[in-house]
């Protein structure tokens, strides 16, 4: 409970930056500029079976003496936020668009196991819709990297019309699966992941940040992806996705997934127009 009340004030902390006025203050006003890295270093932690539990349960995971392949960007989450929140990192959080995730498992990690944290996140890169940042997350687990992380973000502005746009991913269409996503999804995970964004949890909260209604966590839509084809995954893999379009909640999806040299292909579009939501693969170590 400790760890989840924390991670609430930290994402208030991260959202005061993007408050008019408020963002004037001393020790919460973005200062801008140049820096070479920000880190993080969190305090070790025992994997716990109930909390494994509650997030394979939303995502799609079966029960199993070993973690989710996504489940341990959780444990970092709060680095993250206590980065974005820092004056001297130049964006605030709230605004921040996740653009692509890349998870690097070594190994499957235990029920039971102890393990390090740590993100880092390096300057800026420019791309055509603004600037991005690359935040670095590893996992240590009996003293090496067991699961590492990049996950991109956005800070849209004036951007640099020929900077990359990020990876291509192979075609994925979808075969017939489609998954009907309730109005509370984004409030379900947000109570196991402590993403507590409002562009998650209620029409009028992301209403005010621009958006129709709310929406699912891009993260959710990658473990739920994950979780389709983990039967079929090796202990030692690499995914990578992007996400392209919001998925608004309520709402359907139609999964897609192909075989590629080294894994699977896979995606989510919307059922209705084909509109793509997330692309992705899989690639075996």
């Amino acid at each position: 409970m400790t760890g989840r009340m924390n991670g609430a004030l930290t994402l208030a902390r991260a959202a005061l930056p993007s408050i008019p006025v408020v963002n004037l203050l001393p020790g919460i006003r973005k200062n801008g500029g140049e820096f070479a890295e920000f880190a993080r270093v969190g305090a070790p932690v025992t994997i716990e079976r109930a909390h494994v539990d509650a997030y394979a349960a939303v995502c799609g995971f079966p029960a199993k003496d070993t973690v989710p392949l996504p489940y341990p960007h959780l444990l970092a989450f709060e680095l993250q936020l206590g980065i974005m929140s820092d004056p001297g990192f130049p964006a605030p959080a709230i605004g921040m668009v996740h653009l692509d995730n890349s998870i690097t498992a070594h190994r499957p990690i235990r029920i039971g196991e102890t393990v390090g944290v740590s993100t880092s996140v390096g300057g800026a890169r420019p791309h055509p819709k603004g600037t991005t940042y690359d935040f670095r997350t590893v996992v240590t687990a009996d003293g090496a990297p067991a699961w590492e992380e990049t996950s991109t973000y956005l800070r849209r502005g004036a951007g640099d019309a020929t900077a990359s746009t990020g990876d291509s991913f192979p075609a994925a269409e979808p075969h017939g699966i489609i998954w009907q996503l309730p109005g509370d999804l984004g409030r379900r995970y947000a109570a196991v992941s402590g993403d507590h964004n409002p562009i998650h949890l209620y029409p009028l909260t992301a209403k005010a940040l621009g958006f129709k209604r709310q929406i699912a966590h891009g993260m959710w839509t990658m473990a739920r992806c994950v979780a389709a084809l983990e039967n079929r995954l090796p202990g030692a893999v690499r995914v990578d996705v992007a996400f392209k379009k919001p998925v608004l909640l309520p709402g359907s999806v139609a999964f897609g997934s192909a075989v590629v040299d080294d894994g699977y292909a896979f995606s989510l579009t919307d059922p209705a127009n084909g509109v793509l939501h997330l692309a992705g693969r899989t690639s075996a170590l």
